[in-house]
């Protein structure tokens, strides 16, 4: 098949609705290293959680909207609790820290076999978002528009939260001066369960996502964890705005690789990872945030 306009519009749509599920994964795992500098290895099983919390809610409403909410409120519930109960004794002790959100990782990953079964669920069509609408002359399937959307939404609503609003302004102070911060009267730790909340809410919506486009099954995380973590190299540990950046460009370059050289596709996210570590160690853009104590 010889190269056309066609065929460009479509591989680089395609590329940015992939990297638009890569970027909800990997936002939520930026945001908590660049702000807390926790590495949470266990970010994936948040993905997957809800992934199949919002199909769940999904099937039973008949809403995908609904299972949207679910998906979100299913990765902000695990990722509070996971740092309520679990990474709050460990600040100090990244080592520790990596060590249990590994074993986390598989706990939870089995946790969704017991609750849901091992069998994968296949793609669910979302009614009025099934067919295609004209992108540049091109048909391009609707549904991958909306993630997109949904994308594009998740990286506007962060940035004016951490930037805009006095919540924000509490966040980043928290991180970077706990002490301080205190001595105003604000719950320091409150506010670092709702930075690993936000986070765990923007890999599940991530999750749900994923049902119409890819199916959902219970090692969906560990697929797209390595995606993030590529993603977040690139970008620079901690550069929100790196990561969106590096996540469009893993998920068109996979595209175009994927369709010219299908057997170099494979190992494209680590090729690029070595590149730039080789080049650039600290990732394309400089880290941002502070650090939890």
């Amino acid at each position: 098949m010889g190269f056309t306009f066609s065929l460009a519009v479509n591989l680089a749509l395609n590329g940015i609705a992939i990297g638009a599920l890569y970027f909800l994964v990997a936002a939520g795992l930026s945001l908590i290293f660049g702000l807390m500098h926790v590495l949470n290895f266990a970010h994936g099983a948040l993905f997957t959680w809800g992934a199949y919390a919002g199909l769940m809610v999904w099937n039973r409403t008949g809403s995908f909207v609904a299972g949207l909410v679910a998906g979100a409120l299913a990765g902000a519930g695990l990722g509070a609790l996971i740092e309520w109960g679990l990474i709050r004794p460990l600040y100090k002790r990244p080592v520790f820290q990596i060590l249990l959100t590994l074993g986390l990782m598989l706990v939870l990953e089995e946790g969704v076999k017991a609750v849901w079964g091992p069998d994968a669920q296949p793609l669910k069509v979302v009614k009025g978002l099934d067919g295609a609408i004209k992108v540049l002359g091109q048909n391009f399937p609707a549904y991958r528009l909306v993630l997109i959307g949904l994308g594009l939404l998740a990286l506007i609503s962060v940035y004016l939260l951490l930037q805009k609003t006095r919540l924000g302004i509490i966040i980043r102070a928290g991180v970077q001066d706990r002490e301080v911060v205190q001595t105003l009267g604000i719950n320091v730790r409150r506010v670092f369960t709702l930075v690993f909340a936000l986070g765990g809410a923007l890999a599940g919506l991530g999750g749900i996502a994923t049902a119409p486009f890819d199916g959902v099954s219970p090692g969906l995380g560990s697929f797209y964890l390595l995606r993030a973590f590529v993603v977040v190299v690139i970008g620079g540990f901690g550069s929100y705005g790196g990561t969106a950046i590096a996540a469009l460009l893993l998920g068109v370059t996979e595209q175009w690789v994927g369709f010219f050289l299908p057997r170099a596709a494979t190992g494209l996210p680590a090729v690029l990872m070595a590149v730039v570590l080789l080049l650039r160690p600290e990732g394309l853009f400089k880290l941002g945030g502070g650090r939890a104590s």
